[in-house]
């Protein structure tokens, strides 16, 4: 591709003789530089590859992107060219790269705290049942019109829920050609802080709510809010959950057609009413507008799912989706994998295990009172949860405050402890923990969940709190395959294995 549509596309300057040049390649690792690329330079959280533009040259790179202040080593022979952040114009540049993909398609954002996974895959389901073709992008995963996408980061430990620039243009250039109308994608706040974003506008964008998180990486709730509410000034249309007391924020981010909603009695567009719970039904509730009112139910069991299914429901209703596809797809929604997800055992299993993502406060208190609203006074609620390393160390006590008020029987454990020791994260969790709550610490994660099951009590309710959709574990020694479902399964089969009367042979008769 031609070096001046390239610099068009990302607002970059381009010298009027290097215009012509033919760009074979877009790479920000030098490691991937070869003979006619344009390496960017990125000024990353732990590097800067300004450093390493010797590298890239020595590779074959004739023609460099650096940051505008940047101090860098020149070379002789090489196309320098600038812009105010890389990052924000690696995006642009590869979005040129694949075609502008995203003029083709319908593209809807959904940014929060928790929530965001469920509320993607409400929304696909309810999209495709009307006959609209859809793609997903996500932490779970990324599909085009139900075939899977792999995708790979520059860091192969950091989870996907939002793709790099590279990879995510890509997508959304196979998703074009698939016939993909509309694409849902969880957008992160490091995604919009970052400028991973940029050549995105928005149909639609929905907010789930906004609690403690990342805060090693914003710094503070106020600059958390600020990305998040990035969103709302490249969509179309913004659907704000009042419920949060972070949507004033998000509301005076937004630059299109505004819609509120709330689950819990507050002034909004749309209102949830007459909400009711059930423990095999799921939840039972009425949308409610100034032009309608809807009966819905979903059989996803906890309060989270109202909130959860409402903003997926009035988002497909803004967008024109008939208010019968929307109740009959919610009815039909079976669950995502890895939120409040069930492990089946077998008919002899007298206790239950749900698996959730569940790694932040306000997500494992939602996950501790939905499991007492199923349970209800039978058996003990069993929460095994751990805290990732490397990540946002105060809410670590509060999270052990939360499993010693609101759990039966607490496993402590590790979960990701990455760079850390995982007893220095376990011990921040007690140091929570209300003294004298009935707990046990078992670092090892496959040892607290096979101690789970091999001894509950009949009629408990397991929750494996943390991983939810992963199937990995990352430590100091790096990351290994680790699946929460198959060592349930191992602890069962052990169990059952242990509670088998000896065989008794015919001499002993």
């Amino acid at each position: 591709m031609k070096l001046s549509i390239l610099c068009e596309a990302a607002g970059i300057y381009c010298p009027p003789m290097e215009k012509d040049r033919e760009i074979v390649s877009i790479v920000s690792n030098s490691k991937e530089a070869v003979k006619g690329c344009l390496f960017v330079c990125i000024k990353g959280l732990h590097t800067d590859s300004h450093a390493l533009i010797p590298d890239a040259v020595a590779s074959g790179a004739d023609c460099v992107l650096v940051e505008e202040g940047a101090s860098f080593e020149r070379a002789c022979g090489v196309v320098y060219l600038s812009a105010p952040s890389t990052r924000r114009a690696l995006s642009m540049l590869f979005h040129a790269w694949y075609g502008f993909p995203t003029r083709r398609l319908k593209i809807i954002g959904v940014t929060g705290t928790n929530g965001k996974t469920t509320v993607t895959h409400m929304l696909r389901l309810i999209l495709e049942s009307s006959l609209h073709p859809c793609g997903i992008i996500g932490t779970v995963g990324c599909e085009s019109k139900g075939r899977c996408l792999e995708a790979k980061n520059a860091n192969p430990l950091a989870n996907m829920t939002t793709p790099d620039p590279a990879e995510r243009y890509r997508m959304f250039a196979e998703m074009a050609d698939d016939g993909v109308e509309y694409v849902i994608m969880e957008v992160t706040s490091h995604a919009l802080a970052l400028g991973k974003l940029e050549p995105i506008q928005f149909e639609a964008a929905i907010f789930t709510n906004l609690t403690p998180d990342h805060l090693d990486f914003h710094g503070s709730m106020d600059a958390y809010a600020e990305a998040k509410a990035m969103l709302f000034s490249k969509s179309k249309l913004a659907i704000i959950n009042l419920d949060s007391p972070w949507a004033g924020r998000m509301i005076f981010g937004s630059t299109g057609r505004l819609v509120t909603c709330s689950s819990c009695g507050k002034n909004a567009d749309y209102v949830a009413e007459n909400l009711s719970f059930h423990r095999e039904k799921g939840v039972r509730y009425e949308i409610c507008s100034k032009n309608a009112r809807i009966s819905v139910g979903c059989p996803i069991p906890g309060s989270f799912t109202v909130a959860n299914s409402m903003q997926a429901a009035i988002c497909a209703l803004e967008l024109g989706i008939a208010a019968r596809n929307v109740k009959d797809s919610l009815a039909a929604m079976a669950g995502v994998k890895g939120r409040m997800e069930p492990v089946r055992m077998g008919h002899e299993a007298d206790f239950a295990v749900l698996i959730d993502y569940a790694h932040t406060p306000d997500a494992l208190e939602n996950l501790l009172r939905s499991a007492r609203e199923i349970k209800g006074n039978t058996g003990r609620i069993v929460l095994v949860f751990g805290c990732g390393g490397d990540r946002d160390r105060g809410k670590r006590p509060v999270m052990g405050y939360l499993a010693s008020t609101l759990a039966d029987f607490t496993v402590v454990t590790s979960d990701n402890s990455r760079g850390e020791e995982p007893m220095e994260i376990i011990n921040e969790i007690l140091g929570g923990m209300e003294s004298g709550a009935p707990c046990v610490v078992i670092p090892a994660r496959e040892e607290a969940i096979r101690f789970a099951i091999l001894n509950a009590k009949r009629g408990d309710l397991i929750l494996l709190a943390g991983k939810g959709h992963e199937e990995y574990e990352i430590t100091k020694e790096g990351r290994r395959y680790f699946s929460e479902r198959e060592l349930v399964k191992e602890a069962f089969a052990l169990r059952r294995q242990r509670s088998r009367p000896t065989d008794v042979t015919e001499s002993e008769l």
